[in-house]
């Protein structure tokens, strides 16, 4: 590979990272953790690995499709994207400005360090709004699997938790 190749390959992974995810458009796919890599092919040719946040995840179709989208317009002519697998997307993946971005949207955003171990069955989840870890449990599901809706019980706010994984 050469400089140049290692140059556009940085410059194609900003792009494709840019993306807001369609699902949590207050953070990017970067942010999210599920760009993997890119890989000039040739010529105007250009691969991007994708993780899925789960196997079943919905948004892929869109990621997939974004991503195609800003690098035609960023002049790579040829774009496909590749599911990767493995290793697994873990919300260890998540990067800290994701997490920040995540609890000024009003969303609590996993505990770092959490994919390293079992999750304890009892968490303790800190309202975004308010600050409080006595918060309850409302659906184990929200508006995306990925998350549970909670209610916080100093303030009664109702917030997403992103679910550990």
């Amino acid at each position: 590979m050469t400089p140049l190749e290692t140059r556009l390959e940085e410059r194609l992974t900003e792009l494709a990272g840019s993306v807001p995810d369609p699902e949590l458009p207050m953070i990017t796919l970067a942010e999210l953790g599920v760009v993997r890599g890119v890989r000039v092919l040739g010529p105007g040719s250009v691969e991007v690995e994708l993780t899925p946040t789960y196997t079943g995840c919905p948004a892929v179709e869109t990621m997939t499709a974004d991503i195609e989208k800003v690098l035609h317009d960023h002049g790579m002519p040829e774009v496909s994207v590749r599911r990767v697998l493995s290793p697994a997307w873990s919300t260890d993946d998540i990067t800290d400005e994701g997490r920040r971005k995540l609890a000024e949207s009003g969303i609590a955003p996993p505990r770092a360090g959490a994919g390293q171990g079992p999750v304890p069955l009892t968490l303790a989840v800190r309202c975004p709004h308010c600050g409080s870890t006595d918060t309850e449990l409302l659906s184990r599901f929200s508006s995306t699997a990925c998350k549970a809706l909670r209610r916080c019980v100093t303030c009664r706010e109702p917030f997403d938790h992103f679910k550990e994984l």
